[in-house]
């Protein structure tokens, strides 16, 4: 990976954060992205001192407002002339509903707009990058989900493992129709379920049962380490060199559920998604 310029969204945390670490040590230079600019310096620091790679760069933003999203491409473009690969990896579970900045409901803005939004935003970077790749963290949780079209808002009863595999099923169907308007290009894009990993997408559970029984299956979960390792394997492998739109588990491709492979529902979230961002 010397040479390469990688974007790892949601890095200062789990998967993200360990596969941010991986890649250093190859030797890509790094922009990693996170909420908090505190928690972003001292990922940073760590990586340079644990990796010898001081090619790392912190920027900040919140994607729980499209008009952030849009600074955080400008940021990138301004840095990076080229990106080898975009990892779409931030993400979140929030056990009550609440709404973006934009007034959309939180899991589908964070997991799935956003990524949605910078994706499209820094294209002609990517294809100006020879061999650029779009890796996505996705879910096994989006297996029993429907995209409701008529309640993307969530306004009927609330349930936050429904919203959450939701949006993990919007990730793969934004891969498959990604990848299909980037044939003919140099550009891939696949996206990966990492396991069920102990990280901190649980901490919104505020419930003492909800707690209680994330913090029970916690304890059998994978490490950061392991679940980033199909990530890995998806932005520098060159065994999927000009492979694009498949859905990955402990790195080899996998199918996932029959709603995930929908051309149909795949176009009309483009579109949908398209108009909510204001493409």
């Amino acid at each position: 990976m010397k040479g390469k310029l990688c974007v790892i969204t949601g890095a200062t945390d789990g998967i993200g954060r360990a596969a941010a670490h991986e890649l250093a040590v190859q030797g890509a230079g790094l922009l990693i992205h996170g909420r908090d600019p505190d928690k972003g310096a001292r990922t940073v620091a760590e990586l340079k001192a644990r990796s010898g790679n001081s090619a790392i760069e912190f920027l900040q933003a919140d994607f729980g407002s499209l008009a952030e999203v849009r600074r955080l491409a400008a940021a990138i473009k301004e840095r990076a002339p080229r990106v080898d690969v975009l990892i779409n990896n931030a993400g979140g579970f929030f056990a009550r509903r609440v709404l973006s900045k934009d007034g959309y409901e939180m899991t589908f803005a964070v997991n799935h707009l956003a990524p949605f939004l910078l994706t499209n935003l820094l294209l002609d970077t990517l294809k100006s990058t020879p061999q650029s790749r779009v890796v996505t963290t996705a879910s096994a949780a989006h297996k029993g989900a429907q995209m409701l079209f008529d309640d993307l808002p969530a306004a009927g009863k609330y349930s936050g493992l429904g919203c959450y595999g939701r949006s993990k099923l919007a990730n793969i169907l934004f891969t498959r129709s990604l990848a299909k308007r980037l044939q003919g290009t140099a550009v891939s894009a696949n996206c990966l379920h990492p396991g069920f990993v102990r990280t901190e997408i649980g901490r919104d559970i505020d419930a003492s049962f909800g707690k209680l029984v994330f913090g029970l299956m916690s304890r059998f979960a994978r490490s950061p380490e392991k679940g980033a390792q199909t990530l890995v394997y998806l932005a520098a492998s060159p065994e999927v060199q000009g492979l694009s739109g498949g859905y990955y588990f402990d790195c080899r491709q996998i199918s996932p559920a029959p709603a995930a492979q929908d051309d149909g529902v795949a176009e009309r979230l483009w579109e949908v998604s398209a108009r909510m961002v204001g493409m």
